[in-house]
């Protein structure tokens, strides 16, 4: 679905709308297999107390071949595609305010389209006031960075959980992937990362990360599951894409497309996770289950019938819960399970009763199915979109959609790579660190909790 504002914002008329006042929003950067990670060289900036991890950060950025810089005076007026702000070993506010200052002295040099990335300590059991409140303001300073951010560019965070070092294989993962331009509608966003147990991110192929791997990828025919599959594909995995036999047509034109496998089922039925073991097999056998089917039935709650909430319940929620907890029955090891939410789970929507009941479902049983999951050497999390540009949202009232898209930060509705790229991250190796969270991939449009 075409956004007429934001071609015009960033065409002919675009001094036009800079001399009215009005929102520019900005073309974002998204991955083209070969171009650069950044648009700029990247500024290292820490306390004192996180002088060694910085040490850390700023050899793992060189390793890939970016410009680091370590004061911002050395850059002789360039513009930095990258701000890093490492307060891994603050433990007062005090000690956070120069760092910070310093990143505010670079923000009108960040380039169109830059990155902010704080890389911090998440607040743990036990710890004193003093050091939680040190550690939980990050969140504050993130989210409200994101929301002044021009040009396309994003604040997001890192936060290292249970002493997780800030160069093992996910942490230096997650800066990567909020450095790229495969971010590029994930921002105001904080996102816990774990120790990852030995996975050596010197040896991952960043162009194909999912190499030798079998990934399902439920709801594939078009939209949303379709860019999912593509984007699989495109990162090294075999794909199995499965749809209703209705859409059995698009479907197969998907595997085509990518060289998949289509399989038509139903996700309801009692036998489906059997199925998907089957069409699985002959490939390797089964590594990545995206659960991105998903149907609504809206209607508000005063006018709800069974004939609207059940099925909805069934293929958004039911169906998942009996898959997963039959392939790890079967005995699937070292499984990465993405699964869709949304936004709506987080915040609700009128109308949608039971849509926002699965969603908020599928978001618990991520965070529950996590230490199951690791027990089998895998992981389970989720992706909550927020407006996204699809078939179904172009079907919205054209007022209420143009409403939507100036909403987050960013000022526009997302693409369905946005999500797409935000999957492939969490079911890489190197996110293995990364267990039971939910990512928003909004563009900053913060609602609920």
């Amino acid at each position: 679905m075409t956004d007429s504002y934001l071609n015009l914002a960033n065409g002919t008329l675009k001094p036009v709308f800079k001399k009215l006042g009005l929102p520019q929003p900005a073309i974002l950067r998204r991955y083209r297999p070969g171009a650069p990670l950044t648009v700029g060289p990247v500024l290292v900036v820490a306390d004192d107390a996180s002088a060694a991890d910085a040490d850390a950060v700023a050899k793992t950025l060189s390793g890939w071949d970016l410009d680091v810089r370590r004061s911002p005076e050395t850059a002789d007026g360039e513009r930095f595609g990258a701000v890093v702000l490492v307060l891994t070993g603050a433990e007062t506010p005090a000690a956070v305010s120069a760092p910070v200052l310093t990143v505010a002295g670079t923000l009108r040099r960040l380039a169109g389209n830059g990155r902010v990335v704080t890389i911090s300590r998440a607040v743990g059991d036990g710890d004193a006031p003093v050091l939680a409140a040190t550690r939980g303001g990050v969140e504050g300073l993130v989210r409200s960075l994101g929301k002044e951010l021009r040009g396309g560019s994003t604040s997001n965070g890192i936060q290292l959980t249970h002493d997780a070092a800030v160069d093992s294989a996910s942490a230096e993962a997650t800066l990567r992937f909020f450095l790229s331009a495969k971010s590029a509608y994930v921002d105001g966003q904080l996102l816990p990362v774990g120790p990852s147990g030995t996975t050596d991110s010197t040896a991952v192929d960043w162009e194909h990360p999912l190499a030798g791997k079998v990934a399902v990828v439920t709801g594939a025919a078009r939209g949303i599951g379709a860019a999912i599959a593509r984007t699989m594909a495109r990162d090294g995995a075999k794909v199995v894409v499965i749809d209703v036999p209705p859409a059995g047509e698009s479907l197969a034109a998907v595997a085509n497309e990518i060289g998949g496998v289509a399989l038509q089922l139903d996700i309801t039925a009692d036998d489906a996770a059997d199925k998907i073991l089957a069409a699985a097999k002959p490939l390797g056998g089964l590594d990545i289950l995206v659960h991105n089917a998903g149907i609504t039935r809206d209607k508000l709650l005063a006018n709800m019938t069974a004939d609207k909430w059940d099925p909805v319940i069934a293929v958004n929620l039911t169906a998942q819960l009996r898959i997963n907890e039959r392939l790890l029955a079967a005995g699937v090891e070292g499984l990465r399970i993405v699964s869709l939410a949304s936004t709506t789970g987080l915040a609700g929507n009128r109308g949608q009763t039971n849509y926002g009941y699965t969603k908020a479902g599928v978001i618990a049983n991520a965070a529950a199915g996590a230490p199951v999951l690791a027990a089998v050497g895998g992981t389970t999390n989720a992706v909550a979109p927020g407006w996204i540009e699809t078939e179904m949202t172009a079907k919205v009232p054209a007022l209420t959609r143009t409403v939507a898209r100036r909403m987050p930060s960013l000022g526009q509705g997302g693409l369905p790579v946005d999500i797409a790229e935000a999957i492939c991250f969490l079911a890489s190796d190197p996110a293995a660190g990364i267990n039971g969270q939910t990512l928003r991939v909004c563009g900053q449009h913060m609602v609920g909790k």
